[in-house]
């Protein structure tokens, strides 16, 4: 009987374990009637980088779950793969590339796309040994890259046939207010644009009323009093009683003079400022639902850098 080693040599145990499990093809699934399905689909992890302790974390927890149930007899199946992470990749290839002094316009297109290429062959694998490291009972054999020809062809499918037969409006065509990075020259999403909370100041601006017999004007509250030329409404409670009155009245947009109408919607907070808010569809998110909602024009203004 062999000695149990008086301190663990995980380099020894795990690499000698690991390749026995494979050999043994002791992760693989297929498909088998006789037995009930379990199935979990790996969170690819991005190829902008290595694995850090979340994903550590994150992958054990997937690892207890797909071994207990391949215990219980289930047939079980642990889809690996990885993910191309779309502009958090580019934006990492960029950085490398400017170690060496170059922009991805001294590459051009292709030399640019062929570096993304080959980062994506450097981390994707590094990636993959990781989790083999973890211990991972991944299905090796069925690992998949989120831009394999397949899954952007199986994906295309599904779009078009989610399109044709599109009866709950689950895809459409719309205008959307977006993140927009001027570096990158494309959108973002809101994962990928940084926040950070700024000390503003409010703003006080009077609107005039077109019709007579009414107050002169109404007083807006604004942070963004660069957007007003983009202005299409003035929107007040419909519960505030200070207002309620002037609901559906013509405003003079200053500067412009562009008739506006004050519009009553229960998004406007009453305690802010002083109750009655510009609205600006095509510059605010808050204000583009508003727009939409009541059939607003939307003005796009244009302002320099």
């Amino acid at each position: 009987m062999n000695e149990i080693p008086t301190r663990y040599n995980p380099k020894e145990t795990e690499d000698k374990w690991y390749k026995y499990w494979e050999e043994n093809n002791l992760f693989s699934a297929k498909a088998n009637p006789a037995k009930k399905p379990f199935c979990i689909v790996i969170p690819p992890p991005n190829i902008t980088g290595i694995l850090h302790m979340g994903h550590a974390l994150n992958n054990t927890i997937q690892d207890i779950l797909i071994r207990h149930h391949r215990m219980l007899g289930e047939e079980s199946l642990w889809m690996p793969g990885t993910d191309h992470a779309g502009i958090a990749t580019q934006n990492v290839v960029e950085k490398a590339i400017a170690r060496e002094g170059l922009k991805r316009q001294d590459l051009g297109r292709e030399k640019f796309i062929e570096r993304v290429w080959q980062w994506r062959e450097q981390y994707g694998s590094t990636i993959i040994h990781q989790l083999k490291k973890l211990g991972a009972s991944c299905d090796w054999s069925r690992t998949r890259f989120t831009m394999d020809e397949d899954y952007s062809r199986a994906v295309r499918e599904v779009f078009v046939a989610l399109w044709s037969k599109n009866p709950t409006g689950l895809i459409y065509q719309d205008d959307k207010v977006i993140n927009w990075c001027p570096r990158c020259q494309t959108a973002l999403s809101d994962e990928e644009a940084p926040h950070r909370e700024l000390q503003g100041n409010l703003y006080y601006l009077r609107y005039p009323l077109l019709e007579k017999g009414l107050p002169e004007f109404i007083v807006v509250a604004t942070t963004r009093p660069e957007t007003m030329l983009g202005d299409t409404a003035v929107a007040v409670n419909p519960k505030d009683k200070r207002y309620k009155k002037l609901i559906g009245k013509t405003l003079i947009l200053p500067l412009v003079n562009r008739e506006i109408k004050i519009i009553a919607d229960s998004m406007v907070n009453m305690k802010f400022g002083t109750g009655a808010v510009k609205v600006t569809p095509a510059h605010d998110p808050n204000d583009y639902i508003l727009g939409k909602k009541h059939r607003l024009e939307f003005v796009n203004v244009m302002y320099p850098d």
